[in-house]
């Protein structure tokens, strides 16, 4: 068994976490080692960098600030959680990772591509994800399920047109990437985009044992 590295991406109300959790499910039955964390956080100190990050203050976050705290709490998660996780096997799902930080504080802020990624390798060095899933759906339709939730942070605050950016952002990571990137349509049923899952795993369980 190898160690692989799946991301989970998309906006709000794309239904990412459940589908991790659908995924991992069909990995375990499979007899595949599967940790499941997200970004930001994956650890106690990371966690703590999320709540800044996400909850509204009277104070404006500066866009550099928010991006080195997405760093800070990704060399945290890398270093404790990630890292580890592969070197002993498993697979990691992670819900988010740096394909986010190019599209919402590259995209939505318009922070510069070329500092994200001098940050990126700073941080990561070589290591990438294997494979990034993202589930992507009209902005309008995101911000519609995010509202249903309940109260919204700091990022669900922002308008329509920082959501289209960030849409549009990660829509053009996988166009320049296709050999990592699968996009799948979350404006379908949660039926029909399980089906779409279901249809990667021979893939995936054929990369996992090497």
């Amino acid at each position: 068994m190898t160690g692989l590295f799946i991301t989970l991406e998309g906006p709000e109300g794309a239904g990412k976490s459940t589908n991790r959790e659908y995924l991992a499910e069909r990995l375990r039955e499979q007899g595949i080692d599967v940790l499941l964390t997200r970004e930001p956080g994956g650890t106690p100190l990371a966690e703590r960098i999320r709540e800044l990050l996400l909850d509204p203050s009277d104070e404006p976050m500066a866009a550099d600030t928010e991006l080195l705290l997405v760093f800070a709490a990704r060399a945290q998660h890398l270093q404790q959680v990630i890292r580890p996780a592969l070197a002993k096997g498993s697979v990691v799902l992670c819900d988010r990772f740096t394909d986010a930080t190019y599209a919402y504080q590259g995209g939505g802020r318009g922070l510069s591509i070329e500092r994200i990624a001098q940050l990126e390798q700073f941080v990561q060095g070589e290591l990438r994800p294997d494979l990034t899933l993202i589930f992507d759906l009209p902005v309008e339709i995101g911000l519609a399920r995010a509202a249903a939730r309940g109260r919204l942070d700091r990022f669900e605050q922002e308008g329509r047109g920082f959501f289209e950016a960030v849409r549009q952002a990660y829509l053009q990571r996988a166009e320049q990437a296709p050999q990592r990137y699968r996009v799948l349509d979350a404006g379908q049923t949660l039926a029909q985009v399980q089906a779409d899952i279901d249809a990667l795993l021979p893939s995936l369980l054929e990369a996992c044992r090497g």
